[in-house]
């Protein structure tokens, strides 16, 4: 059985850091790229970061510069550090599978979303 646990949003002024963090549990992991999507109140999910499990990364034009996508394979772990964040990162944060072709993100996500974490940035 598939599940993905998504924790440590929080509400933060601008500027503020937020450390994210997923736990993955079954094959799910094991085999595939990891990514960080969003979903903003009235807007569509996005892919914002990936990673794959040997450790290449890409990132939104948005946010890169900004977030750091990690992962603990042994853990089954995926982390995003957020730094210099803004009022337009404001968002519910889900972890899910992703790919990346040429330094792109793409999705590849599936049905087993899991409850997210909120992600509140005040001006």
């Amino acid at each position: 059985q598939v599940q993905l646990v998504e924790s440590g949003g929080g509400s933060v002024q601008a500027g503020g850091s937020l450390r994210l963090s997923c736990v993955a549990s079954g094959t799910i992991f094991k085999i595939n790229t990891m990514g960080w999507y969003r979903q903003a109140p009235g807007k569509q999910r996005e892919l914002v970061a990936a990673i794959t499990r040997g450790g290449i990364t890409a990132y939104q034009d948005s946010v890169n510069g900004r977030f750091t996508v990690s992962r603990d394979n042994a853990k089954n772990m995926v982390y995003l550090q957020m730094n210099s964040l803004k009022p337009e990162d404001t968002a519910a944060y889900y972890c899910n599978t992703a790919v990346i072709i040429g330094g792109r993100l793409y999705r590849n996500d599936n049905d087993y979303w899991g409850q997210g974490t909120q992600v509140s940035v005040s001006s």
